[in-house]
């Protein structure tokens, strides 16, 4: 997916996304959860970090369920904007083994 996103110049969103109307976005101390909740046992994951200060006001902090603040991006995203992008391995307990944040 990412892949296709760096070929088009944006990253528009999963299915999840593409059907909420944004992308959504985990902080560095939410991202683990979101994985496991969200994404356990697929693989060939990306981790893609962004400075929340380039994306602008497409930008929005909004409560989950739970009432957690959860970033979301209403607007594609520019691959150019990635700070970095590191690939999320499953580990022999089929979690997701993340690079130090």
């Amino acid at each position: 997916m990412w892949s296709d996103a760096v070929a088009r110049g944006s990253f528009r969103g999963s299915p999840l996304d593409l059907h909420d109307g944004f992308i959504h976005f985990s902080t560095a101390a939410q991202v683990r959860e979101t994985a496991a909740r969200h994404f356990a046992g697929i693989p060939d994951l990306v981790l893609v970090a962004v400075d929340e200060d380039v994306l602008g006001t497409a930008l929005e902090w909004e409560p989950s369920r739970g009432g957690a603040l959860f970033p979301h991006l209403y607007a594609p995203l520019g691959v150019n904007l990635a700070s970095w992008v590191k690939p999320l391995p499953l580990g022999p307990d089929a979690t997701h083994q993340f690079p130090d944040l």
